[in-house]
């Protein structure tokens, strides 16, 4: 391996890039964590491998639809509705609030603690 160098002053440093990650969410930033501080072999062992990053964008991906989907379904199975929302926006905003919190909540347990 040969590397490059370049002048900063009195000194030279070698031309070293990090490989490009991709931003993640809220939920592969959890992902991170949980394995980081509960499964370190399995985080070590993707780090290494490379495929950590990859992993965290798909897990991202996934829980965001998880929780966009589930929080559809439960709006149309609770009855939450734009009639609702014209009507009586506070009993919509609250309704929404709790299936937000509880799609969360099944996302985290299935895919993020798992």
């Amino acid at each position: 391996m040969e590397l490059t160098y370049h002048s900063e002053g009195d000194y030279r440093l070698p031309n070293l890039t990090a490989p490009e990650t991709p931003a993640l969410g809220k939920y592969g930033m959890l992902r991170r964590s949980f394995l980081r501080e509960h499964r370190s072999g399995i985080y070590t062992g993707m780090q290494l491998s490379g495929k950590l990053d990859a992993h965290l964008a798909e897990i991202d991906r996934q829980a965001r639809e998880m929780a966009e989907s589930l929080t559809r379904q439960m709006a149309v199975q609770q009855g939450v509705t734009e009639a609702l929302k014209a009507s009586d926006q506070m009993e919509w905003v609250g309704r929404m609030n709790n299936i937000r919190a509880a799609a969360e909540e099944i996302v985290l347990a299935e895919l993020i603690y798992n």
